[in-house]
Order: C-alpha cells, then sequence, then structure tokens
C-alpha cells in the first residue's frame, strides 16, 4: 500500500559520488516500494551556479539518468524526467515569487554558505536567491507528500512548507504540507572532511576506478592528534571513520578499538575502507557499462517521463491559474 507520492530531483553537474549514493540515492531506490515516485533532472537548478560553462549540461543530463538506471532506480515503477521539460515549473515559480517575503530567501543557511564556499563563481543572483522557490514549484508541481532530503536541505523544505501555508492562507486550501524523509545513513564526508561534493573537489565518485578509490581514500584526512604510528587517535574525528560505519558495520568496534590503541596506523584503516568502497561499488560501474551500449535509452527514459507527468502538472496549474485569478 502506497504512503503518498514522493518526489526527488538532482543536479546534473557532473557524475555521482559517494555523497549522493548514501545520502540519497539508495534511499529513493527504497522509496519506489513505498509510494508513487517523480525523481527528476533538475537542470534549471543546475544553471544556478553553473551558468557561465553550460556546454556539458546535456551530457551531464544523459550521465546523470544511467547512472540512476544502474544503481536501480526504475523508470516503469518510477516516472523520471528532466524539469526544464516542464514549462509549468517555470511559470508556477513565478506565481510562487510573488507571495515569498525577500527575508524568507534571505535566512536560508545554505545561501549564505555558499555564497563563502563558493568565492570562485558569481552567485549573487536573483537564481540563487530564488533557488528555494523554485524547489518549492517542483514539489508542488507534482503534489509532492514525502521528500528525500539529506540535512542540509532541511531548511530549503521548511520554506517551502511556509510557501504553502501562505499560499492556502491568501487562495484557500490547495495544497498539503510537504513532509522529509531523512537518509538513515550519517552525513558522508569528503576527503577533506567538509561535506562530500563536486564543487569542493572532494569527492569519491561512483566511476572511479579502483586505483584511483584507493588514491582518493589515502588521502582522506583523520584525527589531527595521531601524528605518528603510535599515537592513539580518536575515530570520530576522522573523516575515514564517519565512512567506515557505512561500509564496514561488521567490523566497527575493532576498527574504533585499533584507532584508540593504535594498533593500527591510518594507512591500515584507510586500506580497509578503500576496499570496501571498491567492492561495493563493482555491481554498479559492471550495470553501467551495460547500459553505455544502449544509444539513447536515457532521452527515451526522459522522453516518455514527461509524458507521464505532463498531464499532472497541467491540472495542478490550472488549479493555481484560477485561484490567483489569472484564467
Amino acid at each position: 500500500m502506497g504512503k503518498g507520492r514522493i518526489l526527488s530531483g538532482y543536479r546534473p553537474t557532473g557524475r555521482l559520488h559517494l555523497g549522493h549514493l548514501w545520502g540519497n540515492l539508495r534511499r529513493m531506490v527504497e522509496l519506489q516500494e513505498e509510494g508513487d515516485c517523480y525523481f527528476f533532472v533538475a537542470d534549471w537548478h543546475a544553471l544556478t551556479t553553473e551558468y557561465q560553462d553550460p556546454h556539458k549540461l546535456r551530457e551531464y543530463v544523459e550521465e546523470m539518468v544511467l547512472d540512476w538506471l544502474a544503481v536501480g532506480l526504475d523508470p516503469w515503477r518510477s516516472v523520471i524526467y528532466r524539469q526544464s521539460d516542464l514549462p509549468q515549473v517555470a511559470e508556477f515559480q513565478l506565481y510562487l515569487s510573488m507571495i515569498t517575503p525577500l527575508g524568507w530567501l534571505e535566512r536560508v543557511p545554505t545561501y549564505k554558505e555558499q555564497l563563502e564556499q563558493l568565492k570562485n563563481k558569481d552567485i549573487a543572483t536573483h537564481g540563487f536567491l530564488g533557488y528555494p522557490v523554485l524547489q518549492a514549484a517542483d514539489i508542488l508541481i507534482v503534489r509532492g507528500e514525502r521528500v528525500p532530503v539529506g540535512e542540509d536541505q532541511l531548511p530549503h523544505l521548511e520554506l517551502t512548507r511556509e510557501i504553502v501555508r501562505r499560499f492556502n492562507f491568501l487562495y484557500g486550501k490547495t495544497f498539503e504540507e510537504p513532509q522529509a524523509v531523512l537518509s538513515p545513513s550519517p552525513r558522508i564526508p569528503g576527503t577533506d572532511g567538509r561535506k562530500m561534493s563536486k564543487s569542493y573537489e572532494n569527492y569519491i565518485g561512483l566511476d572511479d576506478e579502483p586505483s584511483l578509490v584507493r588514491e582518493k581514500v589515502l588521502s582522506m584526512v583523520t584525527d589531527p592528534a595521531r601524528r605518528t604510528r603510535r599515537d592513539p587517535g580518536e575515530p570520530e574525528r576522522c573523516s575515514a571513520f564517519q565512512l567506515h560505519k557505512v561500509y564496514s558495520v561488521d567490523r566497527l568496534e575493532e576498527i574504533a578499538g585499533n584507532c584508540r590503541a593504535a594498533g593500527w596506523g591510518c594507512v591500515e584503516c584507510k586500506g580497509l575502507l578503500a576496499e570496501r568502497v571498491i567492492e561495493d561499488l563493482l555491481p554498479f560501474q559492471r550495470k553501467r557499462r551495460e547500459l553505455e551500449k544502449e544509444p539513447g535509452l536515457a532521452w527515451e527514459v526522459l522522453r516518455q517521463g514527461k509524458e507521464r507527468v505532463q498531464p499532472l502538472a497541467d491540472g495542478v496549474l490550472s488549479e493555481v491559474r484560477r485561484r490567483m485569478g489569472i484564467d
């Protein structure tokens, strides 16, 4: 029995990495058993930070769909579509922007954080500030009820809920407030200890060859107190240990004990982690190579998804226009 319509999307800004896999992707695969799923490639969202160099955007869209299929998303059980194939979303965002106070957008924590972290990019734009309004339109255009998000996206979802309350107050009850679906996995750190991100160039890609995975894992920052092999450490301060929490559950106590007692060096600890990551990625990588042999597969999946989602989006937008006095 279904538990409500589920909506999630990803920005196509390059190949996916472990942060995507454990933060949301595997949960999206599981959610296909729990409700009607709508998964979209957020190419408009990608332009909020990549507008200066969009020449690879189409390539990234195709790669993302193939990555999704390789992970286990099923286009027969889920509706997979491209954001820009729904002009209804852009029109809906315009209407929602009319009722969203500027202060709501400026207080979103990720806004100032990204401005600080991505100083090499000029993202002090209307599009970037209004990102959460577009996100609200994405969710509401299909009447999404459950939204898989990472903890860092919770303020955006709460803003969607505030917009829903304001819309319902102004124009009558139209939408339900969407609920967050959090991943049970811990926050996935990058090689430098920050959140794993393409923007920070600290990621381990799902398509990385074993030698590259080993290289990246061995470069991960560890407990700074462990200056030598004999120094005891504190595993919770170590980025590698955070990844062990998802890849080495069966040996977690052993790993933590050897860290605290200096029974292992960091190289040994990270060597085990690298092999676990490589082994886990093999099925995905094999499937991905098989899918690449089917030219046009990703675009056919998106075409079918567009046909399935458009009637729903048309109905929602028609009601919004009527309630706001446009029709």
